[in-house]
């Protein structure tokens, strides 16, 4: 049985974990060999950087349209993330459960704990790196933030490491090893699945 197909009722599932450990990475290769999943696109207020494409990776937003959204009660879960907003849209993922596709969110470490508040029969699925050094290289390689944002980055992704234990799953993303990580999160969302004493999601 591939994830996203079953009888089954459909999972939602939350990929997390601090930044710079390579959740969009993976997230692309999951897109590329699962297709049956649906992925939500996260809403944001911040700008688009090059190569991003709107709806694809993000639905970018300005921030007085994004607050009379959150004010209608539109978003599973929101957070202000180095001064920007970040919201999941609501309307997208029970569209996609109501068809019985699983649906996958990807969310910072704030974002899971309010998603494990809403929805707790979500799986949540933590994302780390092999070592603190490893994911601070990942990080400074990217170069897309100041020098002082780098280091809040930095710092915020220091605290986050340690809260995979609150996780369902916890998943190392090995360098160079894309592809495993990807068959590790498919594996844990294909033995869910099998799981017909697991209670629906409800949103």
């Amino acid at each position: 049985m591939r994830p996203g197909t079953g009888g089954n009722a459909p999972l939602l599932v939350v990929l997390s974990g601090p930044s710079g450990v390579g959740k969009d990475a993976v997230l692309a290769k999951l897109r590329e060999t699962h297709p049956e999943i649906f992925f939500a696109v996260t809403v944001t207020t911040r700008p688009m950087r090059p190569g991003e494409v709107e709806g694809h990776d993000y639905i970018f937003l300005n921030p007085e349209l994004f607050e009379q959204l959150l004010n209608r009660g539109e978003f599973l879960e929101h957070a202000e993330v180095y001064g920007r907003h970040y919201g999941v849209p609501k309307w997208a993922l029970r569209d996609a459960l109501s068809d019985g596709r699983d649906a996958v969110v990807k969310v910072d470490v704030q974002g899971a704990a309010t998603i494990r508040r809403l929805a707790p029969q979500a799986l949540l699925i933590f994302l780390a790196a092999p070592s603190f050094e490893e994911l601070e290289r990942r990080l400074t390689t990217r170069k897309t933030d100041s020098p002082e944002q780098m280091a809040i980055r930095i710092q915020t992704a220091r605290s986050e490491m340690a809260q995979g234990e609150l996780f369902d799953a916890v998943i190392v993303n090995e360098t160079g090893a894309l592809t495993q990580t990807v068959e590790a999160i498919v594996g844990i969302i294909h033995n869910q699945r099998a799981d017909a004493s697991r209670k629906p999601v409800t949103l």
